[in-house]
């Protein structure tokens, strides 16, 4: 195995999950510009289709199904927001007196980004489990699932109305107890990072944290269309919540391929970027409607 294939196999998940953050932070607690988080999501980013090519998963996934405009739509629209969302926050702190602050602000700025990141997956990982059982929920989440491929842009391809549903649930709660406008910068450099990661085409191992962080083999598993599986597996950091929640599945012989991502009942899910905007709220719908009691159903054992 060459260096390179050797290092997208053992060293690049902890490059990016440990690597960017802890430079992210470097950044931040020496006072440079946010601007620099920017640059450390680029590299990111860049690093992340470097080494789907060096090892992909599955070949053909690196290979474009007539998406990348659309994906490219939905990365420039994502970070976008996170932009205007930090400006939100920005405003907010400087509305609340420091008085009101809950926050444990006086810690190591790297320690409240670790707690910060706790909180944000247990709150994430439950908006994501009802993504998958409540109908008007489930129509703006459906174009996450609507993809044949899994690579690293995959992680961005959401509707602004889940992205904002996920700040509301995830993070504005601590901006309202007092979280520090540089903790909230590192959380949504964190949260993009670990979205790359989780679904990157990247053949790297984990080995005994596989069963602790739900990236990998794990995360592949709830983008699958088979029916009767899947619906599991809805944590974004690790699989602690999943556990709880009864959802979690561990990687097992039967591994996704070309062909296995996608939601079973919907396989022609629309591709076009201004249609997916507009596709929750056809009253037919791109999927079959349910009615609101059997959409559990409707997700075990049709929508992966």
């Amino acid at each position: 195995m060459s260096v390179l294939r050797s290092y997208a196999r053992y060293f690049y998940v902890p490059t990016m999950m440990i690597g960017f953050n802890a430079l992210a932070i470097y950044f931040v607690a020496n006072g440079y510009r946010y601007v620099w988080i920017g640059l450390v999501i680029l590299a990111a980013i860049g690093l992340s289709f470097a080494m789907e090519r060096v090892l992909p998963y599955e070949d053909a996934w690196n290979d474009a199904h007539g998406d990348a405009a659309k994906d490219l739509a939905h990365g420039v629209v994502y970070e976008i927001a996170n932009l205007f969302t930090l400006l939100l926050f920005l405003i907010i702190s400087a509305m609340l007196l420091p008085e009101w602050s809950l926050w444990p602000s006086s810690l190591p700025i790297a320690v409240q980004f670790l707690l910060a990141v706790v909180f944000v997956d247990c709150t994430m990982t439950i908006v994501h489990y009802f993504s998958h059982r409540v109908d008007w929920m489930w129509r703006l989440h459906a174009v996450h699932h609507g993809v044949h491929r899994l690579y690293g842009f995959n992680g961005f391809i959401r509707h602004p109305l889940h992205q904002a549903l996920d700040v509301v649930s995830g993070t504005l709660p601590l901006i309202l107890i007092g979280l520090p406008v540089d903790v909230v910068v590192l959380l949504g450099g964190a949260i993009a990072i670990q979205l790359i990661v989780q679904h990157s085409n990247v053949d790297y191992a984990l080995g005994p944290f596989q069963s602790v962080l739900a990236i990998g083999a794990a995360h592949r598993l709830h983008h699958v269309n088979w029916a009767g599986e899947g619906d599991v597996n809805f944590g974004l950091f690790f699989t602690l919540w999943d556990r709880l929640l009864g959802t979690y599945l561990a990687p097992h012989e039967r591994e996704p391929r070309v062909g296995d991502i996608g939601i079973q009942d919907c396989p022609h899910y629309p591709q076009g970027y201004a249609t997916q905007l507009r596709a929750p709220f056809d009253p037919d719908g791109f999927c079959p409607k349910v009615e609101l009691s059997e959409v559990p159903r409707l997700k075990r054992d049709s929508v992966r």
